[in-house]
């Protein structure tokens, strides 16, 4: 195995460039996809000793009710991939998760995507053992975690997957994450990669899709005027647009345009439909007018208006 390296070149001039993999992540790369930690400490848990006392009080005989917390975290990230022009990719779909938050964005990650243009090669009888809470958050998944047909480009961005699912759920994408397996440390994975310490991000631009769409949701039912939102990284902040009706027709079309552009940033627009079932389409713009190789990236929802 080698170690993957990334080009500097900015991704609209540059299609085909790797996905980088941080730290001791060894992989050799084979497909055009595109690239874009403090060590764990264990802090020793407190000694608690009791001693015996005669309470001068009897306990009620009225058992005192156990107190259970949910936490519901409302539009939650959870990383998946797309397929695009310069190979796999990470791309949000927005969740609401109830439990606790890491745990739960782990697990709707495993279960897969609603979009059908997403997907993702974690093994879905991997289940979550354990979230210790930390800078890094360690993760510890069953051994089921250890099988997956996937490449070893895919491979780097399964780590980077878990890596932005974690750090979306902590509420710090800053963070670190290290991943365990049954309990032991994850060490070589997939035969391609190896994660033997605590990994962050890869710069967004090298390994996310650069058009994504937050609202609506996949599947979602929604009123007129439809808000859509989500960030692109698109050619002069420009982002066209369409609406296609039930049969594939386009019923509506625009440019939108992000807050900046050539970086990540977000967009958002209102589109007035009638009701009926559409599909929203939202691409990169094309600046080199079809003579750039591949299908520019896009990103769609399928959503009802009533």
């Amino acid at each position: 195995m080698s170690t993957l390296t990334r080009p500097s070149s900015f991704p609209f001039l540059a299609a085909g460039a790797v996905v980088a993999v941080v730290g001791a992540l060894l992989a050799g790369c084979q497909n055009q996809t595109a690239g874009p930690g403090s060590s764990p400490s264990t802090a020793p848990a407190p000694t608690v000793t009791t001693s015996p006392s005669t309470p001068s009080i009897p306990p009620s005989p009225t058992p005192m009710p156990t107190r259970t917390s949910t936490v519901t975290a409302a539009d939650v990230p959870v990383y998946f991939m797309i397929d695009t022009r310069t190979g796999l990719r990470l791309i949000p779909e927005r969740h609401d998760l109830t439990g606790e938050p890491v745990r739960s964005a782990v697990e709707r990650m495993i279960a897969g995507p609603d979009d059908p243009d997403y997907t993702s090669p974690w093994n879905k009888a991997t289940t979550v053992l354990g979230v210790t809470a930390g800078n890094p958050t360690v993760v510890d998944l069953s051994a089921d975690a250890r099988t997956a047909s996937i490449g070893s480009a895919g491979a780097a961005l399964m780590i980077q997957q878990l890596v932005h699912t974690v750090t979306a759920a902590t509420g710090n994408p800053s963070g670190s994450v290290l991943l365990t397996v049954a309990g032991q440390p994850a060490g070589e994975l997939w035969g391609a990669v190896a994660w033997t310490s605590p990994q962050v991000r890869e710069p967004a631009l090298d390994v996310q899709a650069w058009v994504q769409i937050d609202t609506p949701r996949q599947g979602a039912t929604t009123t007129s005027p439809v808000t859509v939102s989500g960030q692109a990284a698109v050619f002069e902040a420009t982002l066209p647009w369409q609406v296609l009706g039930a049969t594939g027709a386009v019923v509506q079309s625009g440019v939108a345009h992000t807050a900046e552009g050539q970086t990540f940033a977000p967009y958002s627009f209102t589109v007035q439909l009638a009701p009926g079932t559409y599909t929203l389409v939202a691409t990169e713009d094309d600046p080199s007018g079809g003579e750039a190789p591949g299908p520019r990236m896009s990103d769609s929802k399928t959503f009802t208006v009533h």
